[in-house]
């Protein structure tokens, strides 16, 4: 009976050390699959986060390379509007420059001071004026009438010899000058009187009117 008793317990020491061997084995695997899991989720997590961050890293760079062409294109249109700009201001100085006569050089002006017997102040004589041209073609004779191409070029030649910018010009006469028998003479002020002038002109074949003599009055009349 000691004998099967002894028996029974070693039978059951070992049953329970089986079972207890079982348990911790069974623990031991589930303790591992959770730090599989655990690191398995925490290494999907860190993907699932850091992926974002690339891929606002590639949204920035795009915006920021959007910007630049846009602002590259502005600069570009800015450019081509200030060239245009700037083509059609020098076309149009070398549009004027063409159409109006050098500028005389006034150092080779002869002035002549009046002698206060007459309302000329002084007489200015340039051999530097020019002809202003003309559209005229033919043999030509002056035409003394406002609505006439020969009167708009003589107005032209005035202001040329007087500096007087033709919307600022009174014309008080404008006819043959009967000293020459070929050339004409006007009288002319400023709009506010200031400035006084008879002016002398004489035509040149194809070339058009050319300013002779300048005479500044001291009044009209």
């Amino acid at each position: 009976m000691s004998n099967d008793f002894q028996s029974g317990s070693r039978s059951g020491y070992r049953a329970k050390r089986k079972k207890t061997n079982i348990i911790l084995n069974s623990l031991i695997v589930i303790v591992l699959a959770l730090i599989f899991f655990v690191a398995y989720t925490i290494f999907l997590s860190g993907d699932d986060k850091a992926a974002p961050k690339k891929e606002d890293t590639k949204t920035t760079a795009n915006q920021a390379s959007e910007k630049e062409d846009k602002d590259t294109e502005k600069n570009d249109a800015a450019r081509e509007t200030e060239g245009d700009t700037d083509s059609e201001e020098n076309a149009d100085e070398e549009s004027e420059e063409a159409s109006a006569p050098e500028q005389e050089d006034d150092s080779q002006a002869v002035i002549t001071e009046g002698d206060g017997t007459t309302n000329v102040v002084r007489t200015i004589e340039n051999p530097t004026w020019k002809p202003v041209g003309t559209v005229q073609t033919g043999e030509h004779a002056p035409v003394y009438d406002e609505s006439h191409v020969d009167w708009q070029e003589m107005r032209k030649a005035i202001s040329y010899a007087t500096g007087l910018e033709e919307s600022n010009m009174t014309l008080y006469w404008l006819g043959r000058d009967k000293a020459s028998g070929t050339g004409s003479f006007s009288t002319v002020a400023s709009k506010d009187k200031t400035q006084k002038y008879n002016v002398y002109l004489e035509w040149v074949d194809g070339e058009g009117w050319k300013p002779v003599k300048v005479e500044e009055l001291s009044a009209i009349e």
